[in-house]
């Protein structure tokens, strides 16, 4: 019985590892996809100047539809 509980317990202290290493993933993944995140609405944002100062007028994608 000591043998299986030993096993037991060493696959729990496997599975808690992994959730551990898991977790760290999933929370630097979460703070990598909001940097990216701000980035492309920079982008989006000086591409939509641009487009602006070049045409005079406000981007496609950047208006309201008629029926608002």
């Amino acid at each position: 019985m000591s043998e299986r509980l030993n096993r037991a317990e060493e696959e729990l202290a496997h599975l808690r590892r992994i959730v551990d290493d898991l977790s760290e993933v999933v929370a630097r993944q979460s703070r990598e996809l909001d940097l990216l995140n701000r980035r492309v609405a920079l982008l989006m944002e000086r591409a939509a100047e641009a487009e602006a100062e070049r045409t005079g007028t406000i981007p496609l994608a950047d208006q309201k539809p008629p029926h608002w």
